[in-house]
């Protein structure tokens, strides 16, 4: 019998990220194997869960990737004594008209592999209601189990007892109760969670949550809740992921650093090299790499170094001649010619695209993303059906090249950030988690 658990919520901010992350250590103090997966698009939470078990995490995605795929992934949880997948948003948050096998909601993959699901409730402002959420939520779609509840940020010892008689009378277990001013809160940035190597004291943090879910959340109790009959399909094997080349020169520091760890493995798979180096060093791309492709990241909170990073601007300028280069988002904004920070201050960027950006005036643009290429990129051909999303907060000043996508939102809505491409040099405001067919 396996043992699986999604870890969800009514609502985002909640505390899903730290309970897995406290979860997965506790358990693997105690011995056990513990695989993490996130459900949805997330760049941050799978390096937090690599660091709280010592394996590998990736991304899941009900609306972008086709149910073999997700089963190819799963796969690496096969030898694993428990595997948590953290939730994203509410349970059954996802876009209105479904994806390649759901509409990317967390429940998609609860019913999908037949997990039970474990609720992190926050109860701030309410007592007895939060048994009738924990009821709703069990009872609003078939096919999705709920294991019990963890209720976080409780007030007073009063308050827990108000909540546990009300889930005993509706018949919902809970399974533990977390003090409302316990001191395992992960640190914030604009973007997101800051990133797992960033966090000096990532591995103490995520200690203190462990030994704090031992103490107040039952896991002996719990791991029999997780059981569950998925099994994973004698066929499956890992999701083909065509590479943009054979040796790839990779950014990789903290400025280039979103790119999801399935695209990367599945690069790799195929027989691709990656060849990593870092624009915030000065470092520009191997000759010997026959593409380069820069990722997503936190550019704008290192523009002034890269504009003055003159070796990497110039050897990266003299491989585009002729060589392809891409690329995503931050990446993107990277190949542009100028890119202002939130203070208004511009920096200049490579200038082989001729986009210009600001944070000046922060606006968000989120979604999932469908991209069909009116041209080729790296890895992909003209007419490729390309699934991802976008997250950024960037403005965009100018984008005078021709465009390299007709870009789609998830409700066939058309989406004016369409990428660019001049010459070998090609670049996409969103990021790539899988090409249909």
């Amino acid at each position: 019998m396996a043992h699986c658990l999604v870890i969800s919520a009514p609502a985002s901010g909640t505390g899903k990220t730290t309970l897995t992350l406290a979860l997965a250590r506790a358990y693997r103090d105690r011995g056990l194997a513990v695989q993490c997966f996130k459900s949805g698009p997330d760049y941050i939470d799978p390096a937090f869960h690599a660091a709280a078990t010592g394996r590998s995490s990736v991304n899941l995605d009900s609306w972008a990737m086709r149910r073999d795929t997700i089963e190819g992934l799963i796969a690496r949880g096969r030898d694993a004594d428990l595997v948590l997948a953290e939730g994203s948003m509410g349970l059954f948050d996802g876009v209105a008209s479904p994806g390649m096998s759901g509409t990317g909601a967390s429940a998609d993959l609860a019913a999908m592999m037949d997990w039970p699901v474990l609720l992190v409730l926050d109860p701030a402002g309410q007592a007895q209601t939060a048994a009738a959420v924990a009821a709703g939520l069990r009872d609003f779609r078939k096919g999705v189990r709920i294991a019990g509840v963890v209720l976080n940020r409780v007030a007073s010892p009063r308050h827990e007892d108000l909540i546990r008689r009300a889930m005993e009378g509706a018949g919902i277990a809970v399974l533990g109760a977390l003090p409302r001013h316990a001191p395992i809160k992960l640190p914030e940035r604009h973007l997101g969670l800051v990133q797992a190597e960033e966090l000096s004291r990532l591995n103490e943090l995520i200690g203190e949550a462990a030994r704090l879910v031992g103490e107040r959340v039952d896991l002996d109790a719990l791991l029999p809740l997780s059981e569950c009959t998925w099994t994973v399909p004698v066929a499956t094997s890992a999701p083909r992921v065509t590479p943009p080349g054979q040796r790839i020169a990779l950014a990789r520091d903290a400025a280039f650093s979103f790119i999801y760890p399935h695209i990367l493995e599945g690069w790799c798979a195929a027989g691709a090299e990656i060849l990593p180096f870092s624009p915030l060093a000065d470092e520009a791309p191997h000759q010997s790499a026959d593409v380069c492709w820069l990722p997503g990241g936190y550019p704008e909170l290192h523009a002034g170094k890269i504009a003055a990073n003159t070796r990497f601007r110039r050897v990266l300028t003299a491989f585009a001649e002729t060589k392809p280069v891409h690329g995503e988002c931050g990446g993107y904004m990277v190949l542009g010619a100028g890119l202002a920070d939130k203070d208004g201050t511009r920096h200049a960027m490579t200038g082989l695209l001729g986009l210009e950006t600001s944070f000046a005036t922060r606006r968000m643009h989120l979604g999932y993303r469908l991209a069909e290429l009116t041209v080729g990129m790296p890895g992909h051909a003209a007419g490729a059906r390309l699934r991802g999303h976008e997250f950024h907060y960037a403005t965009i000043l100018t984008q005078p090249d021709l465009p390299l996508a007709a870009v789609r939102d998830a409700n066939g809505a058309d989406v004016a950030e369409s990428g660019s491409r001049r010459g070998q040099v090609t670049g996409t405001f969103f990021h790539l988690i899988a090409e249909e067919g």
